[in-house]
C-alpha cells in the first residue's frame, strides 16, 4: 500500500497540505492553470486523474465545466465525493489505475495534478499510463502533468538515509480536531530513480504526549527530462508546451509542468 490509500490519510489530507504549503508551495498557481487549460482545452470533458480528494476537480465543476475524476485510491474518491456532496455537487468520481482505467466516453483533457504521474515506480507504469491516457484523449485532446528533475545533493543526502532516519515536517491539526505532528524518512535509490520512505503521524495529547503513532509508506520515481521526452516519443505523443511552474515561466526550473498532445 502507499501513503494515500490509508483512510487516516485520505481524510486528513487537505489539512496538512494547507499547512505543508503554507510558507513554500511548489504548485503554486496549480488551480487556475488548470482552469484556463480546461476552459480552452476541456470543451468535450475533462477527467483529472489522480485526483486524490478533488481539489483540482471540484475547482472545474465549480467553474460550471464537465469534469470527471478517478484515483487509484478508494478512500481518496471518498473524500472527493464527501467534499461534493457538502458543495451541491454530484460528479462521477471512481476508483481506478491511470495505466488501465477505461471510461464509456473520450475527453479533450486529462489533466494528472501536482506530482501524481511521480507514483508510477516503472518506466513501463509510466508507458502503460501514457498510452493509455492517449487512448482517452478525443483526436486533439491534451495531456497534462507534473515531474520534477532529480537534485543530486537532496539524491547524497537521501542515499545516506534509512527508514528510520525522520525528520520532523510539520504540525497540523486532524479532523478530530487534535493536534498531530508529521515526520518523514526518504532514502533515494539510482538504480530505480525511486524516493522510497515513511511517513510518521504522531498524535498529541493535551500535554503534548504521543497518544496514537502511524507509520504509512510512500514511494515515488524521480523522471529526467531528456528521459520523459523519449517516452514522450514513444508513446506517440508530443510536447505542445512545457513551462517551469504554474504561472507560465520559461524557465528551466528543474520542475516541468507538461502538456502533451497526440501525434499524428
Amino acid at each position: 500500500m502507499d501513503l494515500h490509500d490509508y483512510r487516516d490519510v485520505a481524510e486528513n489530507y487537505d489539512a496538512y497540505l494547507d499547512v505543508m504549503y503554507s510558507e513554500h508551495d511548489n504548485y503554486e498557481g496549480f488551480l487556475d492553470f488548470y482552469l484556463d487549460l480546461a476552459r480552452t482545452s476541456g470543451k468535450r470533458g475533462t477527467i483529472d486523474v489522480a485526483c486524490g480528494t478533488g481539489a483540482v476537480l471540484l475547482h472545474l465543476l465549480e467553474a460550471g465545466l464537465d469534469a470527471e475524476g478517478t484515483d487509484i485510491s478508494q478512500a481518496m474518491c471518498d473524500v472527493a465525493l464527501e467534499k461534493a456532496r457538502a458543495l451541491g455537487l454530484c460528479p462521477r468520481v471512481f476508483p481506478a489505475n491511470m495505466t488501465d482505467f477505461r471510461s464509456d466516453r473520450k475527453y479533450s483533457l486529462a489533466i494528472i495534478a501536482r506530482s501524481g504521474f511521480m507514483h508510477l515506480l516503472t518506466p513501463g507504469d509510466q508507458r502503460k499510463a501514457l498510452l493509455n491516457l492517449r487512448d482517452c484523449l478525443t483526436e486533439d485532446g491534451v495531456l497534462t502533468l507534473n515531474t520534477f528533475a532529480p537534485h543530486p545533493i537532496f539524491q547524497a543526502q537521501q542515499m545516506r538515509t534509512g527508514p528510520d532516519d525522520y525528520t520532523f515536517r510539520l504540525e497540523y491539526t486532524n479532523r478530530e480536531g487534535r493536534r498531530e505532528c508529521i515526520y518523514n524518512a526518504i532514502s533515494y535509490d539510482p538504480g530505480t530513480q525511486i524516493m522510497s520512505g515513511n511517513w510518521r503521524f504522531d498524535t498529541l495529547g493535551p500535554d503534548g504526549e504521543v497518544v496514537d503513532r502511524r507509520i504509512r509508506p510512500l514511494k515515488m520515481r524521480q523522471t529526467y527530462k531528456q528521459e520523459l521526452l523519449y517516452l514522450i516519443e514513444l508513446c506517440g505523443l508530443e510536447v505542445v508546451d512545457l513551462f517551469g511552474d504554474y504561472h507560465g515561466s520559461r524557465e528551466d526550473t528543474g520542475r516541468y509542468v507538461w502538456v502533451l498532445g497526440k501525434k499524428h
